[in-house]
């Protein structure tokens, strides 16, 4: 059996990490991982280390959940795969839960990551304008999405994706995608009130919608908070005034829940902080906290009955995933979102990002940092060589802090491969587990972190 510095130096010389030059390996691998237990990762040295951005957004419920491996030991016994084409009772169970959460008369359509949920998203809403009886609605091809938002990997999401980092070198993109500007309250014109910034970027959607033709838009795709592209967090007036417009022009409002769901912001789901409703959400990540690969894409009544027709006029959904509403899947996540109700990890979320939020405000002070946002334990830092111009801190010091926080016992995030030269936030995700003594933690290393570039 290989020693676990032989098996780290294998992984060096056979795996291909994603989002890594693999030329810096040659003097430092990556982390090499033995062991996860609540908050807490070991490294093959012993070395435990705060996860402080839960895997990635995901593992909500902490590390080493006995009892959702034996969720899975049980179902694998029972029932290990079935043909999506084909029903089970995890997967039923867990679209009534899915509903209920959401509030919806819908469907839920299964699939196994959030870049496929999305691109599962996109097809329902061309078929959709297609089979929906409306005029011309054959026109609507065209998808809005939001620069610094990223909804995956597959073509149609990452074409929805407002990242140029993550495009460049790539193939040309899918034409339908459109892309306006996010609320962003700390770069808003200065003469502008949070509210009004709100005001005007919602404005933009609808001047898009106008300027592409109404009866060609299909669909606009939001996070309720923008996470990976460096947290950003709306103003209150913004996303109800996104339903109203997407009402105003028949435009299908999707949510991508897939980092903002299932208590990551103090609520189970994100849009839950505001009274506007989707039409499609997508969810991934915590909705079985990482134990499992698992999407969903939930519709309403209204877009599922679109596609209801005679067998032999293609109006169904053709479209498929082999290992959608997987069994073992189904059944760890119902089990995972069990979790997160019974121990109220939702009410934690807003308790303890509250708390922390209370500390990290105090960091406003260093002379680098420019701002802190949050909703329940989603955190962004952002970092500025100048407070005055708000220039982008030098990615050099950003790497230094997080070194830094990491050689205090603490991994964190940057919203990395995003934007040409505003990649200077912070990111962090704490397990929803997170408690006062382990905020208290992450929050000293951080600090040890800025004092490094001071």
């Amino acid at each position: 059996m290989m020693q676990m510095t032989e098996i780290s130096q294998v992984g060096v010389d056979s795996l291909w990490h994603p989002i890594a030059q693999h030329s810096n390996f040659k003097k430092a691998p990556p982390m090499h991982i033995v062991k996860g237990e609540g908050a807490m990762l070991t490294d093959q040295h012993g070395k435990q280390y705060l996860d402080a951005i839960a895997g990635i957004w995901c593992v909500n419920v902490g590390y080493g959940r006995e009892e959702l491996a034996q969720v899975a030991y049980e179902q694998m016994k029972n029932l290990a795969y079935l043909s999506p084409t084909m029903s089970h009772e995890p997967a039923v169970r867990l679209a009534e839960k899915l509903l209920s959460l959401v509030d919806m008369n819908g469907h839920v359509y299964f699939s196994c990551s959030g870049s496929e949920a999305n691109e599962a998203a996109f097809k329902m809403v061309w078929q959709y304008h297609q089979q929906s009886g409306e005029p011309n609605g054959y026109l609507r091809k065209k998808i809005i999405s939001r620069y610094r938002a990223y909804h995956g990997n597959t073509m149609a999401a990452i074409s929805a994706t407002g990242q140029a980092e993550r495009k460049i070198g790539f193939a040309m993109q899918a034409p339908q995608f459109r892309h306006i500007n996010p609320p962003y309250p700390y770069r808003r014109h200065p003469k502008l009130t949070p509210e009004e910034h709100g005001e005007q970027v919602a404005q933009e959607l609808e001047q898009t919608i106008i300027y592409e033709g109404a009866e060609t838009v299909a669909a606009f795709i939001m996070e309720p908070m923008i996470s990976g592209g460096g947290v950003l967090i709306p103003p209150d007036n913004y996303i109800p005034a996104v339903r109203e417009i997407c009402d105003k022009y028949g435009v299908l409002l999707i949510f991508d829940e897939v980092v903002s769901g299932f208590g990551r912001t103090g609520k189970m789901l994100g849009h839950h902080h505001w009274s506007a409703k989707p039409d499609i959400m997508t969810c991934a990540k915590g909705i079985a906290s990482g134990y499992q690969p698992i999407a969903a894409t939930v519709v309403n009544d209204k877009i599922f009955n679109a596609f209801m027709g005679d067998p032999s006029d293609l109006t169904h959904f053709r479209h498929i995933n082999t290992y959608g509403a997987h069994p073992v899947s189904a059944a760890v996540a119902l089990r995972n979102i069990e979790i997160i109700e019974r121990e109220g990890l939702v009410g934690n979320s807003a308790k303890m990002g509250g708390y922390m939020r209370e500390q990290f405000d105090q960091l406003v002070e260093h002379p680098n940092v420019g701002e802190v946002r949050s909703k329940g334990l989603l955190f962004g830092i952002e970092l500025v060589a100048n407070k005055e111009t708000k220039e982008a801190l030098d990615p050099a010091l950003v790497n230094k802090v997080i070194g830094v926080t990491k050689e205090n016992g603490v991994l964190i995030g940057k919203n990395g491969n995003t934007i040409p030269g505003l990649c200077n936030v912070l990111v962090l995700s704490p397990t929803l587990t997170v408690t006062q003594s382990e905020g208290d933690q992450i929050v000293e290393a951080i600090e040890a972190g800025l004092k490094a570039i001071i």
